[in-house]
């Protein structure tokens, strides 16, 4: 998975958790990990749709970004309808985010068959010559002041 238990309690605090988790009767007052790691769960397939074709899974390391799209689709997930507009525009971005990953617009991680790009060399750099200026040859055929 992409994101814990703990990344969730992390950004959306422990009451908030409680309250989308906590939704079977006789009521705990805590977070329900059952409910929590399947939402968890759902986000972590669907950000892996998006990866399957581009990198090997699952990923060595979890890029933070992918921590945090994880979490806010398992928050928008664990809302269901009462999901605002603004949880449904992170959405909506973090999808247009993993598109770009799936088309190979956007890395999330350095491909491992790239060489390190260090040490390719120093810049050269020529001048050449001016074309353009004031210089004297050129005001001597300055049609303003009289003379060719």
């Amino acid at each position: 998975m992409y994101a814990t238990r703990q990344d969730m309690i992390d950004r959306y605090g422990t009451p908030r958790l409680v309250q989308l988790t906590d939704v079977n009767s006789p009521l705990t007052g805590a977070i329900v990990d059952a409910v929590l790691e399947t939402k968890l769960a759902d986000a972590s397939a669907e950000i892996d749709g998006y990866l399957v074709g581009r990198y090997a899974l699952p990923l060595a390391t979890v890029p933070a970004i992918l921590r945090t799209i994880c979490c806010d689709l398992a928050l928008v997930r664990l809302m269901g309808d009462n999901a605002g507009d603004n949880e449904r525009a992170d959405v909506k971005r973090h999808m247009d985010y993993l598109r770009g990953v799936a088309k190979g617009d956007i890395l999330i991680t350095a491909p491992a068959d790239v060489p390190d790009q260090a040490g390719l060399g120093s810049v050269m750099f020529e001048p050449g010559q001016k074309v353009m200026g004031r210089e004297a040859e050129y005001l001597a055929c300055d049609p303003y002041r009289g003379r060719w």
